[in-house]
This record gives C-alpha cells, structure tokens and sequence, in this order.
C-alpha cells in the first residue's frame, strides 16, 4: 500500500494565534495517532500566516478519500478556534518498491506487469510490461520518467499487443 502525504492548510484565513496553533498541533497529533496515521512535527506558529500547512501521512489508495480523512482530521483539531482547514497537495512516498510502480502506473491511467530483475552488480532493473494502445494515449517517455523517477533504478517498458 502506497502512503499519501496529504498537505492541509489548517488556518487559511490566518486568524489563529500561537497558543491556538500548538494546541490544534498536539490535538492533531493524538487524534491522527489514534488511527495509525502519522503527522510530520512542525511548530504551525513559526511559519508565514500564508503557509500553515501541516503533513499529514495516511497509507492508502484514493486521493480524494485521503484528502478528506486529512482535511477532517484538521477541521477537528483546529475548527474550534474558528479556522477552517482545506486540503493542498496530495503526493505520495516513494520507497522504490512494485506498489509504487503500480501507483504510478495507475496515476497516469496505466495497468501493466512489473518484473524486478537483479543485476550482477547487485542493482535492479525493472522491467515494465505495457499494451502497445496505452503507449500511444500516453507517451512511453512520460511513462519512463515517472517510473524511473519514482523507483530510483532503471527501467525497461516493452509494448506488447
């Protein structure tokens, strides 16, 4: 399962004092904990009042139902001071390993077969199966860059038909 960093703008209309930014952190944190997802530390108070924004890290696979899981985490912790957290960018870790070429796969709208194949010099490249119509809907440099950039090995596309 891949894990999504879900980044939530927790006082965008900049109105919380410091004292209500800790306190909605430590809040934060608890309730998120309480689930098994993790928050990155971050003292809200020493930040621009036009970037609150917290890193909320939840395993899973649908965009948007992170999003809201992130953003009602935030409207819980920080909503009784007034504020009104909105979901920002949503990307995911990557570790390199086959759900993240399958996370990649899929966020461009691809499926295919993965096959890791060791080299002697003890390096990975990873092969990656594609049907040939998919290639031609999206461009295989796309599909290369992302996968290489996400795994941090070399990668093989082959099209089939």
């Amino acid at each position: 399962m891949r894990t999504a960093v879900v980044r939530v703008d927790v006082d965008p209309s900049a109105l919380l004092a410091p004292a209500q930014l800790r306190d909605g952190m430590t809040a934060l944190v608890q309730s998120a904990a309480e689930l098994g997802i993790q928050v990155v530390d971050a003292d809200l108070s020493l930040m621009p009042a036009s970037r609150r924004q917290v890193e909320v890290l939840i395993a899973g696979e649908d965009p948007e139902q992170l999003k809201d899981i992130a953003v009602g985490l935030c409207i819980t912790a920080f909503g009784r001071f007034g504020a009104r957290p909105s979901a920002g960018v949503l990307t995911y870790v990557s570790r390199g390993t086959d759900d993240d070429a399958h996370g990649v796969l899929a966020g461009l709208g691809l499926r295919g077969e993965i096959e890791r194949v060791p080299t002697e010099d003890g390096w990975d490249i990873v092969k990656v199966t594609l049907l040939k119509s998919d290639l031609q809907r999206i461009p295989e440099s796309r599909v290369h860059t992302a996968l290489e950039a996400s795994l941090n090995c070399e990668v093989q596309i082959v099209a089939v038909d």
